[in-house]
Order: structure tokens, then sequence, then C-alpha cells
């Protein structure tokens, strides 16, 4: 599913224009990013955790080449999905 779906779904599901759903959705992430930025942290329930986290300065190898390559610093995001998300995709059919 990517944005133009989940607005599609937003807008059916609650009888709203795309645009309206599409500016909610928006939103909604502009929020997200703004709460992990604040915070370093958001948990939704029945999803998961998002964690900003530092990862190392490093070095890589060009896979092509075999030459090395500085990878610096950076914050990335990582998810621990909820109990209940686990739950659901792990259901046996």
């Amino acid at each position: 599913m990517n944005k133009s779906d989940l607005v599609n779904v937003i807008a059916e599901s609650i009888d709203m224009t795309k645009n309206d759903a599409n500016i909610v959705v928006s939103t909604v992430v502009d929020a997200m990013v703004d709460g992990l930025l604040e915070s370093g942290k958001l948990a939704l329930s029945g999803l998961g955790t998002f964690l900003v986290a530092d990862r190392d300065a490093r070095v890589a190898r060009n896979p092509k080449t075999g030459e090395a390559v500085d990878v610096p610093a950076k914050k990335v995001v990582k998810f621990k999905m909820s109990s209940k998300l686990k739950e659901v995709l792990n259901v046996k059919e």
C-alpha cells in the first residue's frame, strides 16, 4: 500500500473527498515526523513504536570495485511492532 492507496481507503471509508483525505494523511505523517524530531519516539497502540537511533560511522566496501568507502554517522528510524500486530501477522491458516 502506498500513500495514494491509503488516501483512497480513507476517502471511501468515511465518505470524504480524496483531496480532504490527502490533507488528513499528510497532516498525520507531518505530525509523526514532528513527534520523532521532538522526542525521538512515537508509539501507536496496535501498530508499534518508532524510535530514532544513532548509527555509527563505518567503513564499507564498494561491491563492484572493492574500494573502501567512508560512511558517515547518521540517524535512522527503527520500528518495533506491537504484540497485537505480531499476532495478526502470524496467524496460522
